[in-house]
């Protein structure tokens, strides 16, 4: 009986450190909002799983991204339709997330790279204090424009899109089609291989 009893002590401890390690590993690639993204939200796009790294979706199953709108860091009004005929990167961060002081360097090191070839790069700050989003790109030396949108309604545009996980980045095609869903932490590598997938398209 003591054997059993220890067994099974010793099966439930394995179970833990398993389930342990599982949430570890979500919380180093990206932060929680404490949104849901099935809270509402219009348009074509329904997100049904994350995009591999460095891949695109193919065209055929790609869906049209949804139309929104919002006012920058700077306080100019903003439109997606601004985005059209581009290769658009969407990045939602915030100033709070750990993971998004890793990234957000990479993307502005992509964004330098591509930015005369037809791609555009827009942050979507989220659960955020102005002051200090504008202290943070500030301090990374973003160029590319965020709008501020401290209650996640952005993100809730983009039907079933898991707005709780932050960073997250969506490509879409230079016609407004949603083109990849990336969950969590993006490495930079990883984003410059898919936009030049995007670009090649819009050049053959």
């Amino acid at each position: 009986m003591t054997s059993t009893a220890g067994s099974d002590r010793v099966l439930n401890r394995r179970i833990f450190l398993i389930a342990a390690g599982a949430l570890s590993s979500t919380a180093l690639l990206g932060c929680s909002t404490g949104l849901t993204g099935d809270e509402g939200g219009t348009g074509e796009f329904e997100f049904r799983e994350p995009t591999a790294a460095a891949t695109v979706i193919p065209e055929e199953r790609r869906a049209p991204a949804p139309a929104f709108s919002g006012e920058l860091l700077d306080g100019t009004p903003f439109d997606s339709s601004s985005l059209a005929g581009n290769v658009a990167v969407i990045n939602f961060w915030g100033s709070w997330c750990v993971p998004c002081r890793v990234e957000t360097p990479e993307f502005q090191a992509v964004h330098a790279d591509v930015a005369d070839r037809g791609v555009q790069f827009l942050g979507i700050d989220v659960k955020d204090e102005r002051q200090l989003a504008v202290a943070f790109v500030e301090r990374l030396g973003v160029a590319y424009p965020s709008v501020f949108d401290p209650r996640g309604e952005v993100a809730l545009a983009f039907r079933g899109f898991p707005a709780n996980v932050v960073p997250s980045t969506i490509l879409l095609d230079r016609d407004g089609r949603v083109a990849a869903v990336y969950t969590g932490q993006v490495r930079g590598d990883d984003l410059r291989a898919a936009v030049e997938l995007l670009i090649e398209e819009t050049e053959a």
